[in-house]
């Protein structure tokens, strides 16, 4: 984990109120996991609390982010140029571990979507099933980071593009085709924790691990913002556990 300056490369609008964010770092910070996250200054002084943003694409030193315009913060970030600097924190956080699995289910809502990109890219070698879903067809974005999966069913809320419906929806009529030996999702509480249910509801026991997104102040544990808890009644640490979790050891 290193406290750097990084260099704005590129800004730009790729989605409704979505803009992808590509920086340059001032030195190597080792390996960079899909999972990882960082906390990323605003620009603004003002703002003491970075924002913290999953990793998208990780090339060398230049490390792509995307995230979603909603707060003063991210709407100063959206106004930052090319040459700008930026303060940044990373890598933060555990990551996606597929090493002991081949047939992998992705299951990605909204900008939960984002870092499930970093984990396809990384791991060549296993063969990805993706049910990606999105509120309307003008939010879509980033579906050839996909295209290399076997099988790749792309959902909208309205039908506007797509299949109309969500991608947990999808992925369950599909799950005893595909065979997968482990899930990866990343979404809004709301998808992961239907995906809880029916994962149960079903009896289908292969491995689950979901990334979970919460408000976060320090990013490293200290100041217990974002304390979500365990099934066995204690609390955890979503920057400093997590983000990534086995979907039978938190509550959602």
């Amino acid at each position: 984990m290193k406290d750097l300056i990084s260099t704005v490369i590129e800004n730009r609008e790729i989605a409704e109120n979505i803009n992808l964010i590509k920086l340059h770092l001032s030195e190597e910070v080792g390996t960079i996991h899909g999972g990882h996250f960082v906390n990323l200054s605003t620009g603004d002084n003002t703002q003491l609390l970075r924002r913290p943003l999953g990793v998208c694409k990780v090339d060398g030193q230049d490390v792509t982010l995307c995230y979603q315009i909603k707060g003063k913060g991210t709407k100063k970030l959206k106004e930052a140029k090319a040459g700008d600097t930026l303060k940044v924190l990373l890598p933060l956080g555990n990551y996606f571990d597929l090493s002991a699995y081949k047939n992998v289910a992705v299951i990605g809502g909204g900008v939960g979507v984002f870092p499930l990109i970093a984990t396809v890219r990384e791991n060549a070698d296993k063969k990805f099933f993706s049910y990606i879903g999105f509120r309307n067809k003008n939010a879509v974005c980033l579906l050839e980071e996909f295209e290399k999966s076997e099988k790749l069913t792309v959902t909208t809320d309205d039908g506007s593009y797509g299949t109309k419906g969500n991608a947990v929806q999808a992925f369950l009529a599909d799950e005893k085709n595909i065979k997968a030996d482990v899930i990866i999702a990343c979404g809004p509480p709301v998808m992961l924790r239907a995906l809880k249910a029916e994962l149960t509801a079903r009896k289908i026991d292969t491995p689950c691990l979901v990334s979970l997104e919460e408000r976060m102040g320090c990013g490293i544990g200290a100041c217990l913002v974002c304390v979500c808890k365990t099934s066995d009644g204690k609390n955890a640490r979503v920057c400093k556990d997590g983000p990534v979790f086995n979907i039978n050891d938190v509550e959602l």
